[in-house]
């Protein structure tokens, strides 16, 4: 039997809108992460056989397949192929699922799956027209009678289905700032970051905020909501890459096995709804690994709204002391194509850094979809 494993995972810090990242194009952003973790891993970019990335907004600067663009930036051989994939905000960690996938199947022995998304340059929602109609098409429109909205409204929708507060919701988004504070403050992420130009600290992380001034904030999609900037994630810039490879061939080249690929999942829910797809998910992918979310030693769930995360609490009776142990999205920022394989490196970091066995990777994605993955630190 052919095995999935991750030999190494790195990310660049993840940066602020018009902030440390802004000034650098997003396919040398990612190139230099596909660069670091090559020469981090031991292994030269002759041995990759694939470049899976996940991106977003494939417009402007990350159009025309940015994976290739990125892989060439990077340096490696024009051999290499690539391939850029949107699964909405879980766009890389569907790439790790098809890169674990094709190992598992034969078709590759060493694959980076990776994403990247500079929201500074490619501003959110670039990549569609805005009627609803222009957006999703008449047919699927009136499948949904102009009830599809945009993620912000869909998050005030589940707060007010889980009837959560706004201040269960920015208490929740405090605490993520804390988290994400203490762990960069303890080297939690020096491991895992590739410095950039310098830079090698998230810069979303408030050390100042209070629930004081998180009350202060005007709700963000509807007059009487309770979704604000504060309590949702930040936009942002990053990138992120995993590199997995064929068991016997990491062991046969000298590798540092670090993980085992387990499971993965991806599924559809109610795309009105579209955030609350990250609850079927979770069972789905538990039932299939026959393993119980009690034997989840860390989880990551993307903190796309507190909302979403709070309502998936709720409903699996997951434990928030192992969950986002060092901040989400709210904190650290949310680079859509990049996020996915952001959680896995810090998720995979985490696990090795408290000598844990599994680790649970769940985010809610555009159109009412979620992926889930399962991962056993080796």
């Amino acid at each position: 039997m052919r095995e999935a494993v991750v030999v190494e995972a790195l990310r660049s810090p993840t940066g602020k809108r018009g902030g440390n990242l802004s000034q650098i194009h997003p396919v040398d952003l990612l190139g230099r992460v596909l660069f670091a973790v090559c020469e981090r891993a031991g292994i030269g970019p002759h041995a990759i056989d694939d470049v899976i990335a996940g991106c977003v907004s494939q417009v402007g600067e990350q159009s025309l397949n940015v994976a290739r663009s990125a892989a060439l930036a990077a340096g490696f051989p024009e051999r290499v192929p690539g391939v850029t994939i949107d699964r909405q905000c879980g766009s890389s960690q569907q790439a790790i699922a098809f890169a674990a996938n094709g190992i598992i199947a034969g078709e590759y022995d060493a694959v980076i799956a990776c994403g990247v998304e500079s929201m500074s340059r490619i501003p959110l929602g670039a990549s569609f027209a805005h009627g609803p109609g222009e957006r999703f098409g008449p047919m699927l429109a009136a499948r949904y009678e102009g009830r599809l909205v945009d993620q912000g409204v869909s998050a005030e929708l589940v707060a007010r289905r889980w009837d959560l507060s706004r201040e269960a919701l920015d208490a929740y988004s405090l605490e993520s700032h804390r988290r994400a504070a203490r762990a960069r403050d303890r080297g939690a992420f020096a491991t895992q970051i590739v410095s950039i130009d310098g830079h090698d600290a998230d810069e979303g992380i408030r050390d100042d905020t209070t629930l004081a001034k998180l009350a202060g904030l005007r709700p963000a999609f509807a007059a009487d909501g309770s979704i604000t900037a504060g309590n949702s994630s930040q936009i942002s810039d990053g990138a992120a890459a995993v590199l997995l490879c064929e068991r016997a061939f990491a062991q046969r080249h000298g590798l540092r096995v670090r993980a085992r690929f387990v499971a993965s999942v991806a599924i559809g829910d109610d795309p009105v709804m579209m955030l609350t797809a990250t609850i079927p998910a979770t069972e789905r992918i538990l039932e299939r690994c026959g393993l119980r979310l009690a034997q989840m030693d860390a989880i990551e769930i993307n903190e796309a709204f507190a909302s979403v995360v709070l309502a998936w609490q709720r409903e699996t009776g997951a434990d928030l002391e192992k969950t986002n142990v060092n901040g989400g999205a709210i904190a650290l920022g949310h680079p859509l194509g990049a996020s996915g394989a952001r959680l896995a490196t810090t998720l995979l970091h985490e696990l090795e850094q408290r000598s844990a066995r599994y680790g649970l990777q769940v985010m809610c994605e555009g159109g009412g979809m979620a992926n889930a993955t399962i991962f056993e630190r080796l």
